[in-house]
């Protein structure tokens, strides 16, 4: 286990350079008096590894040292090629280099593990979309992930949902991310970091004017906060509802994860007839109308009185129209 530690605490300072102590004891989950013992068991060892003092000081390795430990495990090797993605790799401008590199990587391995590659290969394939949904064209993704890679500013034109549809921006990109199938550019507009579907971006031209990139920007930290706080945001109201058992265990796979984990938590308990009440987010009143019709008899609309008439509506429309029976319409 401390070899192991030893090892990536000497990759880290390989591949990131000058890195504090308390950067280490983060990177490796231990204590930072760990970190202390590991760095004097290093250099014990032969490596040439310093520590340089100040405020921007930390542990650094003696430059040009370069270890020659390439060891790697079979598991390692298999989470090497199952992290080759390329299908987003190619929709990044990236699929010739991904496969080059996997090649790499194969006649680099001994070959029982080259054997064990070909097995993940036809066992594990990743398939980023969502169901029901068709690609979206992003023509312009190659052209946003390059400026992102060389920290170039971008100016696009943009369609959005609000007024005026179509704005255009100066922009400086920080990151792509592939969410369920759909390409999202996070950037800097003026001191504000946002996300823009790659999908809506009608024109791109890339600066040659580059920008200094965030120290402490964190892409999978901002993502996170940031789908929180889109999906609080969308769904500005809610529906008060009587529903089966039969269709809150439904909920999940006919709504948003955000609506059935709401309308699941706040369910109460079920009364003799099996009904229960709960609150579920809607976007608007049309939003919800369509959404809540999925569970089709099974649930019964308390408020708003708004959504409650509009149910009341289709259900008259729908009594008139199957009024006939099983006559057909002339």
């Amino acid at each position: 286990m401390r070899a192991a530690r030893l090892l990536s605490l000497l990759l880290l300072l390989q591949t990131r350079g000058r890195m504090t102590a308390q950067q280490l004891a983060g990177e490796l989950e231990v204590s930072v008096r760990t970190v202390y013992r590991d760095v004097e068991s290093l250099g014990a060892a032969g490596v040439p590894v310093y520590a340089e003092r100040g405020p921007a000081g930390g542990y650094r390795l003696l430059d040009g040292y370069r270890t020659r430990l390439t060891g790697m495990t079979g598991d390692e090797a298999d989470t090497l090629l199952l992290a080759g993605m390329p299908g987003p790799a190619a929709e990044l401008g990236l699929g010739a280099m991904v496969a080059a590199a996997e090649l790499k990587l194969l006649a680099a391995l001994p070959p029982e593990l080259g054997d064990r590659a070909a097995r993940v290969r036809q066992r594990f394939h990743l398939d980023a979309a969502g169901w029901f949904r068709a690609d979206e064209p992003t023509p312009h993704l190659a052209g946003l992930a390059d400026a992102v890679w060389n920290d170039r500013l971008v100016e696009l034109r943009y369609r959005r949902w609000k007024q005026p549809r179509e704005v255009t921006r100066t922009l400086a990109p920080l990151g792509v991310v592939l969410k369920a199938g759909r390409w999202y550019l996070v950037a800097r507009a003026g001191t504000e970091v946002r996300a823009y579907r790659v999908g809506a971006v009608l024109e791109l031209t890339v600066r040659e004017e580059r920008f200094a990139r965030p120290d402490d920007f964190d892409l999978a930290g901002f993502w996170q906060a940031w789908a929180q706080r889109y999906e609080e945001s969308v769904y500005r109201d809610e529906a008060t509802v009587r529903v089966t058992a039969a269709a809150l265990e439904r909920m999940p796979f006919v709504f948003a994860p955000a609506m059935s984990r709401a309308a699941r938590a706040a369910a109460g308990p079920a009364d003799e007839a099996g009904w229960l009440r709960t609150v579920v987010p809607i976007e608007s009143i049309a939003h919800g109308h369509t959404e809540l019709l999925k569970l089709g008899a099974d649930v019964e609309v308390l408020a708003p009185a708004a959504l409650r008439e509009r149910f009341a509506a289709t259900a008259r429309d729908l009594g008139r129209l199957y009024a006939g029976g099983d006559k057909a319409p002339s």
